[in-house]
Formats: structure tokens, C-alpha cells, sequence
């Protein structure tokens, strides 16, 4: 799922078996990269293409302890640049079948929203 605002979805358009409507079928596999990701994205919306264009992808999955879903943020990359979360895959973020990703992306005229996960140095 992905939104252009920057932020993502709240687990509320998650419930009860409904999801956002922004969903963008990939089929690809537990190894794929995070930039291996985003220029699948980049293939579907070329306003994502431009050089700045930020992409902060996070895992949603079923929380098996309490009824509904949790959010799990795993990276982010940005178009024409590289970053240190390029190489990471979807295994190594412990992604499992099933699971969705939500991906917020930030137009490149826009700075992304503060994240828990960026270092303020």
C-alpha cells in the first residue's frame, strides 16, 4: 500500500478485514532489496521518479498477542541517491508471507515526516 503524503496508513484502515485502497500488487521475492522495491514503484507512478523523491517502507502484520495490526518501520531509500538502507531485504527485516508493506512516499519538494527510526546527526 502506498500513500504520497509522506506518512503512513493508520492501522484502523487495516481492520476487520478491510484495507486501504491504495493497494499495488508486487510479486517478488523474501531476498528483494529495498531500492529493488522502489523502482518496482517508480514503474507504476512516474511522479515517484524524480531525483529527492523520499520512500519510507514499513512492515504491517497480524499482532498475534491482541486483535488487529501492528506497524513495523524497516527503512527507507530516495530516488537518485543512494543510502544505507538500499540492500536491505524483506527477510532480513523478518517480512513473512502474508504481511503487508506500506510504503509512505514524500514528494522530493516536501521533507519526509520525522521518523523514530532517522538520527538527528
Amino acid at each position: 500500500f502506498t500513500t504520497n503524503n509522506g506518512r503512513h496508513h493508520r492501522m484502523d484502515e487495516f481492520s476487520r478485514g478491510n484495507v486501504p485502497s491504495s493497494e499495488l500488487q508486487i510479486y517478488t521475492w523474501m531476498d528483494a532489496t529495498l531500492k529493488e522495491l522502489t523502482s518496482l514503484v517508480k514503474e507504476v507512478y512516474p511522479e515517484a521518479r524524480k531525483k529527492g523523491t523520499h520512500f519510507n517502507f514499513a512492515i504491517v502484520f497480524t499482532d498475534l498477542k491482541r486483535p488487529g495490526y501492528r506497524v513495523k518501520e524497516i527503512g527507507s531509500t530516495m530516488s537518485g541517491r543512494k543510502g544505507t538502507d538500499d540492500s536491505m531485504t524483506l527477510q532480513s527485516q523478518k517480512f513473512q508471507i502474508g504481511d503487508y508493506l506500506d510504503i509512505a512516499i514524500t514528494p522530493p519538494n516536501r521533507a519526509p515526516p520525522p521518523s523514530s527510526r532517522m538520527r538527528p546527526y
